[in-house]
Parts: structure tokens; C-alpha cells; sequence
């Protein structure tokens, strides 16, 4: 059996999991009695790109924009933590004037007009949209609450407020959203309407949260500790002195500063997952508090120790108290939330069905390619539906099969048994709900779901004990494109394949593995030395034909009356047909 055990950890560093292999990252703790995996797959780590961080940047209201009218108000839990944490800045002394930056939808305005009904909130967002879900909020009134469209790195707030003349300004989770080059034109525009002992409370990411681990792994990081998510909104993550200096280069002291821990377990994931978030208090700098506050600037760091080891004792704060704008579903869970799902209809040749994946808008950085549909399982399903004999009455198993299963479903209505694989855990859970919303009881007892890492001993036995015969036909599509992943894939191919002779059939067709793919970064000639080294032989390839000793054009067959042709979704595809040797 093949057995790919890594020696040197730097050569094995990330996984795909379209692939069959898992990913992780130290952000994730296994449980106690849980094995480490090995991770194989050389990460991407080129970043984002000068086109497209400068087109991030160009762009981020809109992105914003789009933000908000997908989620209206729904993404953000209130924040009613306000009055806990920082209810001493805004009781006694009159009235208070507060200045709410990046308002979003309201989550801090109306709960501290809750709190305090005698506040006057002014509040701003760059996205339009955000400005007018604050105002047509059921608590909205124009005697507690002015609400405006601004870019704070652009626009004058004095325009809208009265110089120095604001208590209390509120920065919770929005200054991540601005590009750190341009963040201190941010606390310049707030340091003109804030009273000369005015407070900024400030709440936002933290180096080492578990969702920059997540970015690091993937191709999203736009500078230090600055990333893109799937929708094009961006998230800076602070560390303690990029804070401090921030702020005092800009005429701020510190009064407070700590660093929060929560930890989250997730059991039937088992992972425990670190969130991390920093909480400030910044005032305005003069002759008389800036001695004491470079004191305790100097002894804040023992505080923060003090605040992580308690949070952890206690189980962290209470999870009202945590706002995680990328998504609190996929990065602390996997999951991810209902509105990120579309549902898209595929017709094959009289078969109907309604496929749960993630939305376009948020494919282009997932980090999980199962949970797209690839035009390569368009087609191979495509074929199976004209050419049902290539898997009647077979074994048949599927690698990579992602979250779409549709040949795997397709091939269920005419094989003896199907058994469809990923690497992925998050994908299979999407899989398994595609399967069973979409094929009728009679053929669920045909196809089984199975996690499937290439190259992972136990999970092959695993497999092998679904068919100890092994199977007569393994299906691919689009699994060739990682370069790492090709002599894992034929060598979980040669376990998990039926011996020569066990199943040939009328067309003499021996047990077989069909590749479907578009050509990227690997080209043929290295799927075939890969192919022959697990002892694999090419008998017949589409669109162009090869010399077989076969008596047929066994591909060619299968676009014989041209229909397929007429519809291919993409003219780069291709087909390899291996047999053993």
C-alpha cells in the first residue's frame, strides 16, 4: 500500500480538501485523543495581487454595500456588552454627545439608546445602504440619532459635527475595515469633533485570531496582517504596539488596552478554535494625563496575560460579547450561513436536480474547493446519463466527488453500488444533505458517503470494506490540478481499484479510472509517468483519440450522436481513460 508519510514538515504544509486531504491551522487544537494529520500540499502564500488589492481598495464601499444588502440587519448580534464594559464613559456629566464610526446597521447605536436614553448618537458608514438600515430602524428618531453617509478617510466630519464637540467616540470592529496606510487620516478626522477629554472606546481583531490563521493559508493576504474575505470586505488584524503607536502618533493616549481570548469548542468537529480581539481606551493627548498614561502603557502587557488565563478559566466571556464580521460561521465552525448558499438546478438528459454550493460571490478565496460545481462533473454526469453502461451493474467510486455529487448521484440510478469521496468533513456534511434531498429512498441504499484523504491507510480499509472486491470503475473530475496530489491520487486509485479480469463486460471494458479535467497546472505527460508508476496504462483519451489495442473507440463512443458535443460547458475539457496493467 501506498504510504505517504512525511519526513521533513516543511515540505507538507497545506492541503486542498476538493482533494481528499484536510486542511489546518494552528489556530484549530485537535482534542486530546485525536491524531494530528499530515498536511502535503505546499500552501499559496503570493497574496493578493497589485490588480486586485488596488481594485479592493477602489472598490471598498461597494463591497460594503453589497455586504448590507444581502444581510440587512441580520448579520450582527446588538451589542449589548456596552454598558458592561465601558459604562463609566458614558454615565454622569449631562448629556452625551457620541459619535458612532462605521454604524453599519445600528448593532451600537440602539442598544446604547437603550442604555441611555438621554444620549444623542451621531452616526456614519461609508456604506450607504448601512445609513439607510439605521434609519428606517422601528427605534430610530431624528431627536436621538443623526445618521450620514461619510468615508471617514475622505470626507470632513466637521462638515456634519461641530468641532470638538463630542463625549464619546465609538470604533468597534470598523477600523480593521480600512487600510492601515490610511488609518491614521481615520483618527485625524475623529480627533477634530472630539471634545479635548473625549474618549475613542475601541473593539476589534487581534493578531492570532483563528480567522487570520485561516487567511494565511490561502491567497488573501493583502499586506502584514491585512486580508480580503470571500466578499471583498477587508479585515486588518492589530497587535498591541501597531495599536498604541497608531493612536499616539495621532494625538491619542492610551488609557486601557487588553487583548481578549475566547476559546470555542466545537465537538463534533473536534476542534477547540482561539478568538482573539483587542479592547481600548483612547483620549485625546495633553500635558497633564500623558505621563500616567505612558505609565500604564508600560504595564498593560501583564493585564492582557491576566485577562487571556481568566477568559479561558471561565470559558471565555459570554458570546454576546464576541462580533466576528467574517462570518462567525465558517471560521469558527465550518459552517456557513444560509444566505452564503445558493441553490442552482441542473437538468442531465431528463434528470432533474437542485444543488445546495457556495455562491458565486464567495468562491473565488474559499478555501474548499469541494463546495463548488465544477464543469468537468457537468460533463462526466452528462456522459454517464447517455452512456449508462459504463457503470451498469458496476462498483463504482468517486474521488474529489465535492459537494455537488451529481455523478455519483447520476451514476447511482444505474450501477450495483457507489460510493462517493472527499477529503473534506464540511463538504460531505453539504453532500450528504444534496443526496438526500435529491435521490428517492430506493437508490440511498446504492450510495454511501465516505471521507476519503488520499494516501490515508485507514480510510482506504475503510472503503475497502464497502467492496472487497474493489471497484470497477473510479471517477475523477477535475482532481488533477495540484501537482503534490497526482502520485497520491493513482496510488489510492491502485488500492482501491478491482484486479484485471475481475469485471469485464461486453464491451471489454476492464476495471477503469476516468480523469476528467481541464489541463492547469499539470499537463498530460506528467499524469501519465504518474499513472505508470502505480501501474496505470492510457487506453483511450477525448477529444483527440489515441492508438489502443482495443477494438473500439471506447470515449469516442460515447459522443457518437454529438449531443454531448453540442453542449459541452467548456471546449477545454478533457477525458483520460486508464486501465491497470
Amino acid at each position: 500500500m501506498f504510504d505517504f508519510t512525511c519526513t521533513n514538515p516543511l515540505l507538507f504544509t497545506s492541503i486542498n480538501p476538493k482533494l481528499g486531504i484536510s486542511m489546518a491551522s494552528s489556530g484549530d487544537r485537535k482534542l486530546p485523543n485525536q491524531t494530528q494529520r499530515l498536511q502535503i500540499y505546499p500552501s499559496s502564500n503570493s497574496g493578493v495581487s497589485p490588480f486586485w488589492r488596488e481594485k479592493y481598495e477602489r472598490e471598498a464601499k461597494r463591497y460594503w454595500d453589497v455586504f448590507y444588502k444581502r444581510h440587512k440587519d441580520k448579520f450582527f448580534k446588538d451589542r449589548h456588552y456596552l454598558d458592561k464594559e465601558w459604562g463609566e464613559y458614558f454615565s454622569g456629566g449631562g448629556r452625551k454627545v457620541i459619535l458612532e464610526v462605521g454604524c453599519g446597521a445600528g448593532n451600537t447605536i440602539f442598544p446604547v439608546i437603550a442604555s441611555y436614553p438621554d444620549a444623542f448618537v451621531y452616526a456614519c458608514d461609508f456604506s450607504p445602504r448601512a445609513v439607510d438600515l439605521v434609519k428606517t430602524h422601528e427605534d430610530f428618531k431624528e431627536s436621538h440619532v443623526c445618521a450620514f453617509v461619510s468615508d471617514l478617510t475622505a470626507d470632513d466630519l466637521c462638515k456634519e459635527i461641530l468641532p470638538s464637540s463630542v463625549d464619546i467616540v465609538t470604533m468597534i470592529f470598523m477600523l480593521s475595515a480600512v487600510s492601515p496606510e490610511k488609518m491614521p487620516l481615520v483618527l485625524q478626522n475623529v480627533r477634530k469633533v472630539i471634545k479635548p477629554n473625549g474618549y475613542v472606546l475601541f473593539r476589534d481583531y487581534a493578531t492570532g485570531d483563528l480567522a487570520q490563521e485561516r487567511f494565511s493559508g490561502k491567497d488573501q493576504k493583502i499586506s502584514d496582517n491585512f486580508y480580503v474575505r470571500g466578499d471583498g470586505t477587508r479585515a486588518y488584524y492589530f497587535s498591541n504596539e501597531f495599536l498604541t503607536s497608531l493612536f499616539k502618533e495621532n494625538g491619542f493616549d492610551v488609557l486601557k488596552l487588553g487583548v481578549y481570548c475566547k476559546q470555542v469548542e466545537n465537538r463534533s468537529r473536534e476542534l477547540i478554535m482561539n478568538r482573539r480581539w483587542v479592547q481600548a481606551v483612547f483620549r485625546v493627548s495633553d500635558s497633564s494625563n500623558s505621563s500616567s498614561c505612558e505609565e500604564d502603557k508600560c504595564n498593560h502587557s501583564d493585564d492582557v496575560d491576566k485577562e487571556i488565563k481568566h477568559n479561558n478559566l471561565n470559558g471565555g466571556l459570554n458570546d454576546s460579547a464576541i462580533d466576528l464580521s467574517e462570518g462567525v460561521a465558517v471560521d469558527m465552525f465550518g459552517v456557513l450561513p444560509s444566505s452564503e448558499y445558493e441553490v442552482i438546478e441542473i437538468n442531465l438528459g431528463g434528470l432533474n436536480f437542485k444543488i445546495s454550493l457556495l455562491s458565486k460571490e464567495y468562491q473565488h478565496t474559499c478555501k474548499s474547493t469541494g463546495l463548488m460545481l465544477w464543469e468537468s462533473a457537468r460533463l462526466m454526469a452528462s456522459v454517464i446519463v447517455e452512456n449508462p453502461s459504463i457503470v451498469a451493474g458496476k462498483r463504482v467510486l468517486e474521488l474529489g466527488c465535492g459537494s455537488g455529487g451529481i455523478c455519483s448521484m447520476t451514476a447511482a440510478r444505474y450501477a450495483d453500488l457507489v460510493v462517493a469521496t472527499d477529503g473534506d468533513g464540511f463538504t460531505l456534511d453539504l453532500l450528504a444533505k444534496n443526496i438526500a434531498s435529491n435521490i428517492e429512498p430506493p437508490l440511498l441504499t446504492k450510495l454511501t458517503t465516505k471521507r476519503l484523504e488520499w494516501g490515508n491507510k485507514d480510510h482506504i480499509e475503510s472503503i475497502k470494506k464497502v467492496s472487497d472486491k474493489g471497484f470497477d470503475v473510479i471517477v475523477g473530475t477535475d482532481v488533477t490540478y495540484i501537482p503534490e496530489a497526482i502520485l497520491p491520487l493513482f496510488a489510492t486509485a491502485k488500492e482501491l481499484i478491482a484486479p484485471v479480469g475481475s469485471s469485464e463486460d461486453g464491451n471489454n471494458l476492464a476495471p477503469a479510472l476516468i480523469l476528467c479535467h481541464i489541463f492547469r497546472r499539470v499537463d498530460e505527460p506528467t499524469l501519465l509517468s504518474a499513472a505508470a508508476r502505480f501501474g496505470f496504462r492510457l487506453v483511450d483519451k477525448w477529444p483527440t483519440g489515441v492508438s489502443t489495442n482495443l477494438p473500439q473507440n471506447i470515449i469516442g463512443n460515447w459522443f457518437i450522436d454529438n449531443s454531448l458535443e453540442d453542449d459541452l460547458p467548456s471546449t477545454a475539457l478533457n477525458i483520460l481513460l486508464f486501465c491497470k496493467d
